[in-house]
């Protein structure tokens, strides 16, 4: 999920199980129960410190990667 341009973690409901360890680990703050489901919060930073993937029993948040490569030219 991009939120205002900014990478946020990304949920997949069909595999979460919704037991809330992402949102107790993540120092950011960036994740909230809504709907009994985490969901990013709006006006804050992910800063991908990776507490969230790790603490998630069933691999259901991903941090998404860009991959940019420099051109010539």
């Amino acid at each position: 999920m991009i939120m205002s341009g900014i990478p946020a973690p990304q949920v997949d409901a069909e595999r979460c199980d919704r037991c809330g360890r992402c949102v107790q680990v993540c120092p950011a703050g960036v994740l909230q129960l809504a709907l009994e489901l985490p969901t990013p919060v709006a006006d804050s930073v992910c800063d991908y410190c990776g507490l969230c993937e790790e603490a998630c029993p069933t691999g259901a948040i991903a941090l998404v990667y860009e991959i940019a490569m420099g051109g010539e030219g």
